[in-house]
């Protein structure tokens, strides 16, 4: 397996977290993916031709997932914000799932994809454009986001609230309009997601985020479906993200 990610700056990062690259070089694999509260696009190139573009869902549960030998996938890890106006569309029919896109979706079908730098700043390129060209981004919902991510889903929901100067009713209303589940389930997601790396090096006690130490436990369990000492043992490399954590 080769893994790498392009990490991304400046205005993008608020939708985008970063540009991924994966080779499976050797055999038809099996993984488990976590839940992190981002969703992704992906390009799949299979002798160095595209053969699909698949977008997924957020992710709220462990899913399994099969990677044939000698594919290349290339993704784009995106935040919730891209959903409204990146892709312009609400994802919570595909809730933990994936739907197929069209080949040459950001007129992609004819790049190489040899050269992962500059599909990256082709890519970067592609969105940036499409943004400039918004009329307006809800200043309420960019900050929502922001704080988000930056507090890893440490803020209770009459905090965001008040700091953004939206209901907690109509954030809620928002949230399972555009992507089929409530804000707090996504701050536990990112809750759970933050203590990840934590986990991969072997630190298994309870983040700053959870009560305690069966707290901890539970709601890693409740993710994850598995325990923090399940997921750090990573039997046969299959929990993918622990697996690239320590090398991206």
């Amino acid at each position: 397996m080769k893994y790498r990610e392009n990490k991304i700056d400046g205005f993008l990062s608020n939708f985008i977290q970063c540009f991924w690259e994966y080779d499976n070089l050797t055999k038809d694999v099996n993984y488990i993916i976590l839940p992190d509260g981002h969703f992704d696009l992906i390009f799949e190139i299979r002798n160095n031709e595209l053969s699909n573009v698949s977008l997924t869902g957020v992710w709220t549960k462990p899913i399994k997932v099969h990677i044939d030998r000698d594919i290349k996938l290339i993704g784009i890890r995106f935040k919730l914000i891209a959903v409204e106006y990146i892709f312009k569309q609400s994802i919570k029919n595909i809730l933990n799932t994936t739907t197929d896109l069209p080949t040459n979706f950001f007129g992609v079908k004819n790049l190489s994809f040899n050269d992962f730098d500059s599909l990256t700043n082709y890519l970067l390129e592609k969105i940036n454009y499409g943004l400039k060209n918004l009329k307006e981004i809800d200043n309420r919902k960019f900050k929502l986001f922001e704080l988000l991510y930056e507090n890893k889903g440490n803020l209770k929901v009459n905090e965001l609230a008040e700091k953004v100067f939206w209901s907690s009713r109509q954030i809620n209303r928002y949230f399972n309009q555009k992507f089929g589940f409530s804000l707090k389930t996504f701050s536990n997601i990112l809750k759970c997601n933050s203590s990840y790396f934590e986990i991969a090096s072997g630190q298994l006690f309870p983040q700053q985020y959870y009560f305690d130490q069966a707290h901890f436990i539970k709601e890693v369990k409740k993710y994850t479906g598995s325990t923090p000492g399940e997921l750090h043992k990573n039997k046969n490399d299959r929990f993918l993200q622990l697996s690239t954590l320590l090398t991206s």
